[in-house]
């Protein structure tokens, strides 16, 4: 088989898959702020997530993983040049982190079909966060090839990061407010 073709299906499920984790996320934060509500409001909002969350979850984010993945290895196999690459090792440890990062959602994902909430929608929003500066490097590092250009790009992922952080931070105090004038 043409790389191409592995190439344009491995990033057809990394856009999935990154898509999944967006998503159940937003669904986790939904279903956390549900939390507050009162019965039975309460309890139909967290039964919906519930259910919103395993078809997204094992239909769509764990199958992008899967195939992802495969088609990644297969490319590799394909061209094995590319792991001695520095910015493809480079790139690997950010894939990595999002491997980490998807367990970490498995973890939440678990907590919250038995009915656990252990993080606030705040905190969710700040983990969210995450996968997005790891889409960024990701992305980067994949554009750029370039040694010194992804170094920099990695310099910008961070900076970025610490903004997203800030604008988080405003978020929550203009909400704060909102919520409170609502009262």
């Amino acid at each position: 088989m043409d790389i191409s073709y592995i190439k344009a299906l491995h990033i057809i499920f990394v856009i999935t898959w990154f898509a999944g984790l967006f998503y159940i996320v937003r669904l986790f934060i939904y279903f956390s702020e549900a939390e507050d509500r009162e019965e039975p409001a309460k309890s139909i909002l967290q039964t919906q997530y519930k259910l919103m969350s395993k078809r997204l979850w094992y239909i769509i984010t764990w199958p992008s993983l899967i195939l992802a993945s495969f088609f990644a290895f297969w490319m590799l196999y394909e061209v094995p040049s590319y792991i001695t690459m520095g910015w493809m090792q480079v790139k690997l440890c950010f894939v990595f982190a999002l491997y980490f990062y998807h367990a970490g959602c498995q973890k939440i994902y678990i907590q919250q079909q038995n009915g656990i909430v252990k993080y606030n929608s705040f905190k969710l929003r700040i983990w969210n966060e995450l996968a997005t500066l790891l889409l960024f490097a990701i992305v980067f590092l994949v554009v750029l090839k370039n040694s010194i250009s992804w170094v920099w790009g990695v310099v910008g992922i961070l900076l970025f990061g610490a903004l997203l952080m800030f604008a988080v931070k405003i978020y929550k105090g203009v909400r704060s407010k909102h919520n409170s004038n609502k009262s």
